[in-house]
């Protein structure tokens, strides 16, 4: 469920943190990890030489161009950026949980196009709409870039004329707003959604969908205790568009300004209630005396949904405005969050507003929270949203959904990474050396038989490595094997197996390496140790 806060907005969120292997300057050495603030540094000239020597056979320039061609610049562009290899490391580990929450509730996988027909996405977003970037007409349909992944899908469930999917999907989108790069907002980026469509009981697929929520940041908080400090502490804070309609029905607020002051109130997580009053009155057109009125609910504090909703019970004047139904879908919610043990974080808070046009009923919001309980922003959202495929087809089907704003959650996933050791920025398994000169294509010939083994494994490209320097690039870049073989090792028919961990060595038959290498990774697994990409170390090993 795609939203405009969790990666449009302007929560504050460290500046992303890269650990980048540089390649040390002596040839076959293993890279070493180091952390920038950005992106990574350049490599020593005496590696760069050697780099381009091994690469192009000696040749002074891979370029092809010469030194006559004219010098271009080459920049990431605005809102954008490059992912380098221990972010990717990272990223993978991330969206590998995120899924695997989702397939937990049995979510199946879609995926649409990253543009859209113009007038598909057109009147979906309320303000926000000016942020959506329309690409230039070349004679053909008139395109935009997908602005979420939530219209996408509405449109995916008319055009199939589907009228039921419990579905993921996990993308990039593109909004042409003001980017901070420091702060988490970037013109592309990805969102990760879970939505459920379809008919069913009331509040039954939206307590699922807030549980997931609730699953997916106890799932980011998961690795270590430094990723606990960042994920552990949370808040779902949680509407009901119902109930803010009745809310500016019985304050006086005119029909046809209702989106527009919706729209406003959604700003109080990021300015004061005298800041978002003058813009009522003086930019929306809203009499002062009745957004003073509106002030008198949306400013109240966040509270536990049963104590909150029996508050609002007691409110005569609001029910009779039809906030009755809406509290009843509350009531409900708390019973079914409580049943699926998911309504400890969630609060009751009539601040939330969501100022995306397609809502129709609850609407939700995930917050970080300091250990004082100040919010540290927004990294997940959504809502029901009934009408929005009915607006492609005749027949509406009613849906809820959550999105993760997964650039933000990122770049915090990423800093507590590193706090805990650095990041692997690939899986290799097995280092293959050799011991003595002519070797190569033997050690070629052991990764391949790793490889149809399906382990991953590295072999040194240099023609004659020394086996201590392959051991300690190994070593360093975090490898748990390393296999060696020389001369008298081939014609016995053997190897010899290095468990680096465990500072020991055996001999195996070459027949059944691949069975010991297994062995000796699970043995490593079952006491703890890192065999895969993601453990703390540094990145690949070329030995």
């Amino acid at each position: 469920m795609a939203s405009g806060g969790p990666d449009g907005g302007a929560a504050a969120v460290p500046a992303p943190v890269v650990a980048a292997a540089v390649p040390d300057a002596s040839a076959g050495a293993a890279p070493v990890v180091v952390a920038a603030a950005a992106a990574p540094p350049a490599p020593p000239a005496e590696a760069a030489q050697a780099a381009a020597k091994e690469g192009n056979g000696g040749g002074a320039s891979g370029g092809g161009g010469g030194g006559s061609a004219k010098a271009t610049m080459v920049k990431v562009v605005k809102g954008a950026r490059d992912v380098h290899p221990a972010s990717m490391a990272i990223r993978r580990d991330v969206f590998a949980a995120v899924e695997g929450v989702f397939r937990r509730h049995g979510a199946v996988a879609i995926d649409t196009p990253v543009f859209e027909l113009r007038e598909t996405l057109l009147n979906k977003y309320g303000e926000d709409s000016k942020l959506i970037y329309d690409l230039a007409d070349q004679g053909g349909e008139v395109l935009s870039l997908r602005y979420d992944l939530t219209v996408p899908f509405a449109r995916y469930m008319a055009t199939y004329k589907l009228t039921n999917l419990k579905r993921y999907h996990i993308g990039k989108v593109y909004r042409r707003d003001q980017p901070a790069m420091a702060r988490g907002r970037y013109r592309e980026f990805h969102q990760c959604d879970f939505d459920i469509a379809g008919a069913y009981a009331p509040m039954v697929a939206d307590a699922e969908v807030v549980t997931v929520l609730v699953e997916l940041l106890a799932a980011l908080a998961a690795p270590s205790a430094a990723h606990a400090a960042v994920f552990g502490r949370f808040t779902i804070k949680l509407n009901h568009r119902g109930l803010l309609d009745a809310i500016f029905t019985v304050c006086g607020v005119p029909a046809d300004l209702l989106r527009p002051v919706c729209s406003a109130v959604d700003k109080l997580d990021k300015l004061p209630w005298a800041k978002v009053c003058a813009e009522m009155v003086d930019v929306k057109g809203l009499d002062a005396a009745v957004a003073d009125r509106v002030g008198t609910y949306v400013t109240r504090p966040a509270a536990t949904l049963p104590a909150l909703v029996a508050t609002l019970r007691a409110d005569d004047a609001l029910c009779a405005a039809g906030a009755a139904a809406a509290l009843d879908d509350l009531d409900t919610l708390a019973g079914y969050l409580s049943a699926m043990g998911a309504a400890g974080p969630v609060r009751l808070d009539l601040s939330l507003a969501r100022g995306l046009d397609y809502y129709t009923g609850l609407i939700y919001e995930a917050v970080l929270t300091s250990p004082k309980g100040s919010c540290l922003g927004s990294v997940a959202a959504g809502g029901r949203y009934d009408t929005l495929v009915g607006s492609f087809s005749s027949t509406p089907v009613p849906c809820v959904g959550c999105s993760l704003g997964i650039e933000r959650a990122l770049a915090l996933f990423e800093k507590a990474s590193l706090g805990v050791g650095g990041v692997r920025e690939n899986a290799t398994q097995v280092v293959v050396a050799t011991v003595g000169k002519g070797l190569l294509t033997e050690r070629m010939k052991v990764a391949a038989e790793l490889w149809a083994g399906g382990i991953a494994a590295e072999f040194g490209y240099a023609e004659t490595v020394k086996v201590n320097k392959a051991v300690a690039g190994a070593d360093r870049a975090g490898v748990p094997l390393v296999v060696i073989v020389g001369e008298e090792e081939v014609g016995r028919g053997v190897v010899q197996m290095k468990v680096l961990k465990e500072r020991r060595q055996e001999e195996v038959p070459r027949g059944g390496m691949v069975a010991a290498v297994r062995e000796a990774l699970e043995g490593l697994r079952v006491n703890g140790a890192a065999t895969e990409g993601g453990s703390p170390a540094g990145g690949a090993a070329k030995a």
